[in-house]
């Protein structure tokens, strides 16, 4: 099965490649997996607080990849794979890129002004020719009409 790797935070250009991928899958009977990234946190002394802020980092990112999987199922019938890492996040996507060959592409938005995003700028630059699928960069500055036209 086609299954379209997106990566979701807070960013608006998220919502957009989320929207794009999961109307793809609809089409082409595919599949959506969501990864949700958990920034590392910087070290603190005290190893309670260290702890009680990664904790904070994890739930408000599944709390947002749940709103998303919520959205997604609710517009597109199509219930996604989720999965919440906390790392960095170029490594972490290129590892489940490395671990999943039934991944059809990934799907990153584009910031609709300034730079693109550090993933877009990194997987479309620098592991562009190296990646395992293509990676399809979707313009954070797209509408919804627009991309239901263009998926």
């Amino acid at each position: 099965m086609r299954t379209y790797l997106v990566v979701v935070d807070e960013t608006p250009e998220a919502e957009v490649a989320l929207r794009f991928a999961a109307r793809r899958a609809a089409k082409t009977g595919g599949a959506v997996q969501i990864l949700a990234l958990v920034p590392p946190t910087e070290f603190v002394q005290w190893g309670g607080v260290q702890a009680t802020i990664e904790e904070e980092a994890r739930l408000r990112a599944e709390a947002l990849v749940m709103g998303a999987a919520g959205t997604l199922m609710q517009e597109s019938g199509i219930r996604p794979t989720i999965t919440v890492k906390q790392g960095d996040p170029v490594t972490l996507v290129r590892k489940t890129l490395d671990e999943n060959d039934g991944i059809a592409a990934l799907v990153l938005g584009a910031a609709a002004t300034g730079a693109p995003g550090p993933l877009v700028a990194h997987f479309a630059a620098t592991e562009a020719g190296n990646l395992p699928c293509p990676i399809m960069v979707i313009p954070g500055s797209l509408d919804r009409d627009a991309i239901d036209r263009l998926s």
